[in-house]
């Protein structure tokens, strides 16, 4: 139960701001709708944790993630979205005005937008943490350019992990896969691929313990599963490819998510039900850019305001 209630219905929620929350918000503000934006605990997502965005479009030099969070939340705010920079912690589907609760107050929204982003899973080894940015990355598109002839370390053994292995490739001057396994889970053409690409060389049966370094990564620690041997290997880069899980526990028992967890939506971002939308990689498995999530919010945006025009005509 929360401690106060707010009375009046806002036309528009929107839940998360990262890329999709924000472009949203952005939209649905140019429409005069006003919209509220939950922040979560963490403004701009994970793109705002990227030291350098290079392939987001108007930037030629780059931008960093938190710089362009920033310039993205002014953009919302010049037409008049509202930001409240606190936690979500349950919602109520079944009905319309639909209910959003935090830690201290109870909304309601007619529409609700949800970008709650995903989360790279780690290993959660000493070390990973604290080389965040200074070479352990989660994303290769992201941050493949720092990279260039340079040696990185790619671990996974699925699709992922073989797609950005490649992808660093065409900066890196070699890519050294490690997998916990004798045989990957990959795709057999991905494979295929990757075992005869010149730079990628593959270390079996093997995890990562440890990442070592002082300013930035500088090498890693292995243990072979099956016999138990620690060896070290260097690197200038940390790439960590062992699957994303959506931030969509909150939704679990009232809208359809698929097995991995992502909402599923159709044409519109719709969710399923009426009402309600989702963007960015809360519902994108495939893609996971900044510039796909913006776009993704863009449309909830559109849609929703669609709705209710229709509604109230």
């Amino acid at each position: 139960m929360t401690s106060e209630e707010s009375n009046s219905v806002e036309s528009v929620i929107i839940i998360g701001a990262g890329p999709a929350g924000f472009s949203a918000a952005i939209y649905a503000a140019r429409a005069d709708l006003s919209p509220l934006i939950f922040t979560g605990t963490q403004l701009g997502g994970q793109a705002a944790l990227t030291d350098r965005i290079e392939n987001y479009p108007g930037f030629p030099e780059g931008v960093g993630g938190a710089e362009l969070a920033e310039l993205f939340q002014k953009n919302a705010e010049r037409f008049g979205a509202r930001f409240e920079y606190d936690v979500v912690t349950s919602v109520d589907l079944s009905k319309r005005p639909f209910s959003v609760n935090t830690y201290s107050k109870s909304f309601k929204a007619n529409v609700l937008i949800i970008a709650t982003g995903a989360s790279p899973n780690k290993l959660n080894i000493p070390g990973e943490n604290e080389f965040l940015g200074r070479g352990v990355s989660y994303c290769a598109t992201c941050d493949g350019w720092f990279f260039k002839d340079k040696e990185v370390i790619v671990v996974g053994g699925g699709d992922s992990a073989l797609e950005e292995g490649m992808f660093l490739t065409r900066y890196a001057s070699s890519v050294k896969i490690i997998h916990r396994r004798d045989e990957l889970r990959a795709g057999a053409i991905l494979q295929k691929r990757a075992i005869n690409n010149p730079k990628i060389e593959f270390i079996w049966d093997s995890v990562v313990t440890e990442v070592i370094g002082n300013e930035a990564v500088e090498k890693v620690r292995l243990k072979n599963v099956k016999s138990g041997e620690i060896s070290e290997l260097a690197a200038d880069g940390f790439f960590v490819f062992i699957g994303h899980t959506p931030n969509t526990e909150l939704f679990k028992s009232q809208l359809d998510l698929d097995q991995k967890g992502y909402i599923v939506v159709d044409e519109r971002t719709q969710a399923s039900i009426p009402g309600v939308y989702a963007a960015g990689e809360a519902s994108d498995p495939r893609y996971r850019q900044v510039i796909t999530s913006a776009g993704m919010g863009a449309a909830s945006a559109i849609e929703a305001t669609r709705l209710l025009e229709s509604e109230s005509d």
